[in-house]
């Protein structure tokens, strides 16, 4: 009876019990989104949009004359995409060349900004260092450094009476002239042997308008300046993010390891590599992403020269869009850069990712550390 009289008043009146999800809790998703909303929207403007709007004019053949989008603007569909890769011409040869110095930057800064990331931070992550605020200090200055001025000072290093080439003087070395050879790195050590000219097999042919010879030249001794510059500018930053990385490893683990007789290099390998994989996937991905995109130090030494030696994707377009006025062009190598980034970093993805994280066996100094502290 007593029952009866409480479930009474919860069906008075015919009305049905409240829903798990009415009331406020119903209404979460949309407080949500309305938190959000304002970002999504700033997001869109000034993001999304100006995206969806290069993506058009890459279809076009505006020369930057009044409005791109207006019915006076030639719509010449994926004839700029075409034209730098199927097409015989300046417009291949140039974006192939870029390609070419670019791929070579790459091949070379990522593996040594990386290395020499990991080094420094090993360095001040040492427990019996001292100063360690101020090396690290040190390491990180040249990050935060103006890029236009540090390229400006490497222009004076690198000059042909500058403090590089009178360096090598005192060992009896000629130095070279690092923006006036157009000669490729490999080129130079085949001449020291006597090799001056291409051979028959490398000069006839060769993929998109460049002969082999010229695929395998290897980077100029200008864009040789640039790599180190930009390597000692941007190691600090990823410094920071290996030593984050090094200071959550656990110390327990590294001296269980030390106890079951790892030395420094099997502790290094099998013990802080594996903690810091997360680390070095994101490092190597910035790395990638960034040197793809390098402009301004080419835009500030060397604006693409000797002989289009240093000439990159990103400085091509810029070039090729606000000094020859053929904005569809430049805008078509932009977004095949966006592609070639967006390729190469799902490829990287895929070889550094750890997939098997939830069934990987643990090692043999995780056990150990598991019976330890059990």
């Amino acid at each position: 009876m007593a029952t009866e009289t409480l479930r009474a008043p919860a069906t008075a009146g015919g009305r049905s019990p409240r829903r798990p999800g009415g009331g406020i809790r119903g209404n979460e998703n949309l407080a949500g989104w309305l938190f959000v909303a304002p970002v999504i929207v700033i997001l869109g403007l000034f993001l999304l949009l100006p995206i969806l709007m290069a993506l058009w004019v890459s279809l076009t053949d505006w020369n930057g004359q009044g409005s791109p989008f207006t019915g006076r603007v030639p719509f010449v569909g994926v004839d700029n995409y075409s034209r730098l890769f199927t097409e015989d011409g300046l417009a291949r040869r140039d974006f192939m060349t870029s390609i070419r110095n670019n791929a070579y930057y790459v091949a070379i800064v990522v593996p040594a900004q990386t290395a020499l990331a990991l080094g420094l931070a090993l360095v001040v992550n040492n427990r019996m260092l001292r100063g360690k605020a101020f090396f690290r200090s040190a390491f990180y200055f040249p990050s935060v450094t103006s890029s236009v001025a540090i390229s400006v000072v490497f222009l004076f290093l690198f000059a042909n009476s500058g403090a590089v080439n009178q360096l090598l003087a005192m060992f009896g070395i000629s130095g070279p002239q690092w923006f006036a050879d157009s000669r490729g790195v490999l080129h130079l050590l085949l001449g020291a042997v006597g090799v001056d000219t291409a051979p028959a097999a490398l000069a006839d042919g060769g993929p998109f308008g460049l002969s082999w010879w010229e695929w395998f030249s290897g980077p100029s001794v200008a864009m040789v300046s640039i790599i180190t510059l930009v390597v000692w500018t941007t190691s600090g930053t990823f410094m920071l993010m290996f030593l984050a990385a090094l200071q959550n490893v656990p110390v327990a683990l590294e001296e269980a390891s030390t106890l079951d007789g790892a030395t420094r290099w099997q502790q290094f390998r099998h013990v802080t590599l594996p903690m810091i994989r997360p680390t070095m996937f994101l490092v190597l991905t910035l790395g990638l992403i960034g040197s793809w995109q390098v402009f301004d130090q080419v835009y500030v030494m060397s604006q693409g020269d000797p002989a289009k030696t240093t000439l990159t994707p990103a400085y091509l377009s810029y070039r090729t869009a606000f000094r020859d006025f053929e904005y569809g062009s430049g805008a078509a190598i932009s977004f095949v850069l966006f592609l070639i980034i967006i390729v190469l970093t799902l490829v990287q993805r895929r070889v550094l990712a750890d997939r098997d994280t939830g069934t990987r066996r643990p090692g043999r100094w995780r056990r150990l550390l598991g019976r330890s502290s059990s």
